[in-house]
């Protein structure tokens, strides 16, 4: 299961249910790309297939929506 935690334009943001170990991380979809990325700080742990144009864009809405992905993963995971 992959629940999906926030829709912005291309983007799905979305947690796979057995990552609870890991530290705090969405995974994102857009078109045929994924990136896993770090919520705080907003980082890449991985990308592949995402247009470099749009990477920074995808921090962006992590940073804005920090608190809301933050609570999102301590309500899912623990």
């Amino acid at each position: 299961m992959s629940p999906t935690i926030h829709r912005e334009g291309p983007f799905r943001f979305f947690f796979f249910s057995n990552e609870g170990g890991e530290p705090p991380h969405v995974h994102i979809q857009a078109g045929s790309g994924e990136a896993k990325a770090w919520i705080n700080p907003p980082a890449f742990a991985s990308h592949a297939g995402i247009p470099a144009k749009d990477l920074g864009r995808i921090l962006s809405i992590i940073q804005t929506h920090q608190t809301e992905f933050m609570e999102a993963w301590d309500e899912y995971f623990r």
